[in-house]
């Protein structure tokens, strides 16, 4: 089966991926080497552009980016070792499609001071409620204020075949049927921060920066909620 390329991973997505380092880094969401990227570069059959394991997200160079398979083998020829977590961007590449949601083009992972509050503070619910607010309407097939995003979240772990594994169900076990309104745009690792995706890498960023004001804004509430309590 001929191989259908999505994107040339070559200067200009690159050029990109450095920027939303830059960007993301000057934004305290992905400080020191935490965070990765990637970029959906194949479809059939999948591979991926991902940043490099152990990189300063604020100075990645032309060369701390890897290609890797579905598997999340290195297959570009090079020495350099994928992300820790790119078992997690090829499991959200190819599952989320398979479930009915959009094609995914890109996956974006964020460590913000105000998702890893959130993700430990509401683990035993496991998931948080964010309803009600306007710059909901800034994520994929959300038209109105008037309705909410549950966004998943599971207990951290360091073996990602065992991670993808309990996603993998609880994703399996959501309802998909709607392509315009998904169950969630992004899911929370508990202590650690965000992921989410987008059909462009445009749309991740963006679907970043909404989940983050977000959060930002729901800790921040119950902070005010907490101090003005009798």
């Amino acid at each position: 089966m001929a191989t259908l390329h999505l994107f040339d991973p070559a200067a200009d997505t690159v050029d990109q991926l450095r920027a939303i380092g830059r960007e993301f880094h000057g934004r305290s969401w992905s400080l020191g080497t935490s965070s990765n990227y990637s970029v959906v570069v194949s479809r059939d059959p999948l591979e991926l552009l991902i940043t490099a394991s152990g990189k300063d997200k604020s100075a990645l160079g032309p060369n701390d980016f890897v290609r890797v398979d579905a598997d999340g083998r290195v297959i570009d020829g090079s020495t350099r070792k994928s992300s820790a977590e790119t078992l997690l961007h090829c499991l959200i590449a190819e599952l989320v499609p398979a479930l009915g949601g959009v094609p995914v083009g890109a996956v974006l992972h964020t460590h913000s001071v105000w998702s890893t509050i959130l993700s430990r503070a509401d683990l035993p619910a496991g998931s948080l409620r964010i309803e009600g607010y306007e710059m909901l309407k800034g994520l994929e097939g959300i038209g109105t204020h008037d309705t909410f995003e549950e966004v998943p979240i599971f207990a951290n772990g360091q073996d990602m075949t065992e991670l993808s594994g309990r996603i993998r169900d609880r994703f399996t076990a959501a309802d998909w049927s709607n392509p315009k309104r998904p169950p969630c745009h992004g899911f929370l690792l508990s202590g650690h921060g965000l992921y989410t995706w987008g059909q462009t890498l445009a749309e991740a960023r963006r679907h970043i920066e909404i989940h983050e004001f977000l959060f930002e804004v729901v800790a921040r509430s119950r902070m005010l909620a907490a101090a003005t309590r009798p």
